[in-house]
C-alpha cells in the first residue's frame, strides 16, 4: 500500500483549558490557556507555529458555538503564519485533516488545531447558541425542521434511533450502558464535569428529551478549549513529548446533506468513514484497543461501533449491553475520560485529546490496562463524519 500522506504528520503536543459549566470566560482566554499547555507539552515556542487550523471557524451569528477566530489567536500570539484554515462546511475532523495535509505538503511545519466552545455560559444567559432558526421564515438548513419545532439535534437523532430500535429490537436498557460506562470512567477523571455515579434506575427514570433519548443520552454543554499541535514527523527528535503517529484519517461527505432525510433511517455517515479509514491503512478494527467514539448523543456511539467495523449492522446495542465489553478493562474501552456525556461537549476534538493520553499512558486512574498501541477517535453525526487512527511506536 502506498503510504498515506497523513503519516508524514504526528501529534506533537496536546493542551486543554479549564473545562466547566458557566465559567464566564471569553473564548480567546480559554483558547490561549489550551495553546500554552500544548506548547509546553510539545516543548515548542509560539514562534515555531507557522500554521493554524480550526473548525468551524468564527461564527458571529452563534458566538458561543465558535467564539474565537483564527485572526484573534494570531494577533494575541503575534504569529507569522505560512498557512491557516477554518470553515463551517466541513466535518468536525476537518481541522486535524487539513493540518495533516498542510504538514505533508510542506505548507507548514507546526500547526495549531483548536476547538473552543462557551455554550454553557451562553445557555445560562438565555441564548440557545446552537439552535437553527428562531424566526418565522426559514430557508436552507433547518427549513424542514423548524416549522415542526424540531430544531434540536436531539429530535433528529431521536428519529433515527427510534427507527433503529424498531428495525433491530434495541432497547433503552441496552443504550443505557453507553451513558453509565461514560459516567463510571468520568469518576476517575479529575477534570470531568459530572463524576457522581449513574445507576440504571436513575437513567430509566430521567426525563425524556426526544424518544427514545432521555436526559442522560445527551451530551453536556460546557465552556472549554482543546488544542492539538500537528507537526512534521521529521521534527520528532526535537520534541519534549513522545509523539503520537497519525496512521489514517478521513472525513468523507456522501449521501444526502441532511440529518433527518437519509435514504436509510437507521444509519448515518459513520459507515462511509469506516470504509475510508481502513482503506488507508494495513491495520484492522481487531488491532484497536481503545476507541474514543463521538457521543454527542449516546446512540451515535452505536452507529460508530458499526460504522468502524467493531460489530455488524444492528449488533451494536447487544455489543454494549451490560457495559462489560466497553469498560476500561473490556474488549474495546469507550469514553475512557467520560466522553461528551459526562466529561463535557468539546465537539469531538476532546476525543482525540483523550486518545493521545491513552496511547502515552497518561490516563491516570482511567488508564486502559497494558497501555494500548493503537486508538481510534471519531467526530460527528448525520452527514458529518470524520475518523482518525492513532498509534505509538
Amino acid at each position: 500500500m502506498t503510504m498515506a500522506p497523513e503519516r508524514q504528520a504526528i501529534i506533537s503536543g496536546i493542551g486543554q483549558s479549564t473545562v466547566g459549566r458557566r465559567l464566564g470566560r471569553s473564548g480567546l482566554d480559554l483558547t490561549l490557556q489550551a495553546i500554552f499547555a500544548a506548547l509546553e507539552d510539545a516543548g515548542l515556542d509560539r514562534k515555531d507555529i507557522d500554521g493554524v487550523a480550526s473548525w468551524p471557524g468564527y461564527r458571529a451569528d452563534m458566538p458561543a458555538f465558535s467564539p474565537v477566530s483564527i485572526g484573534q489567536v494570531k494577533e494575541a500570539l503575534a504569529l507569522d503564519l505560512n498557512w491557516y484554515s477554518a470553515g463551517n462546511e466541513a466535518t468536525q475532523m476537518s481541522a486535524l485533516i487539513n493540518a495533516c495535509m498542510a504538514v505533508a505538503s510542506g505548507q507548514a511545519k507546526h500547526v495549531l488545531c483548536f476547538r473552543t466552545v462557551t455554550e454553557s455560559s451562553a445557555l445560562a444567559s438565555g441564548t440557545r447558541s446552537s439552535l437553527v432558526g428562531g424566526t418565522a421564515r426559514v430557508s436552507g438548513f433547518g427549513e424542514f425542521q423548524v416549522p415542526f419545532q424540531a430544531s434540536s439535534a436531539a429530535n433528529w437523532v431521536g428519529l433515527v434511533a427510534s427507527r433503529y430500535f424498531h428495525e433491530f429490537g434495541a432497547t433503552r436498557q441496552q443504550l443505557a450502558a453507553v451513558a453509565i460506562n461514560a459516567r463510571r470512567n468520568a469518576a476517575l477523571n479529575p477534570v470531568a464535569v459530572y463524576r457522581e455515579p449513574l445507576s440504571m434506575d436513575q437513567y430509566m427514570g430521567s426525563r425524556m428529551i426526544s424518544t427514545p433519548l432521555c436526559l442522560y443520552d445527551c451530551d453536556v454543554p460546557v465552556d472549554g478549549s482543546t488544542v492539538l499541535i500537528v507537526s512534521h514527523r521529521d521534527t520528532a527528535p526535537d520534541l519534549r513529548a513522545k509523539p503520537v503517529n497519525i496512521e489514517s484519517i478521513c472525513g468523507p461527505f456522501t449521501g444526502r446533506d441532511t440529518w433527518d432525510q437519509m435514504g436509510d433511517m437507521t444509519r448515518y455517515c459513520a459507515e462511509e468513514a469506516g470504509r475510508r479509514l481502513w482503506q488507508r491503512t494495513d491495520y484492522t478494527p481487531a488491532d484497536v484497543k481503545v476507541a474514543a467514539l463521538y457521543d454527542g448523543f449516546s446512540f451515535l456511539s452505536l452507529l460508530w461501533l458499526e460504522g468502524l467495523g467493531f460489530c455488524g449492522r444492528g449488533e451494536a446495542a447487544a455489543f454494549v449491553e451490560g457495559g462489560k465489553r466497553i469498560a476500561l478493562d473490556g474488549e474495546l474501552p469507550l469514553a475512557t475520560g467520560g466522553g461528551q456525556l459526562s466529561a463535557g461537549r468539546l465537539h469531538g476534538l476532546g476525543h482525540v485529546h483523550e486518545a493521545v493520553l491513552q496511547l502515552r499512558g497518561q490516563g491516570g486512574a482511567r488508564q486502559v490496562p497494558g497501555q494500548p498501541k493503537l486508538a481510534v477517535a471519531s467526530n460527528g453525526g448525520g452527514p458529518l463524519a470524520g475518523a482518525v487512527l492513532l498509534s505509538r511506536e
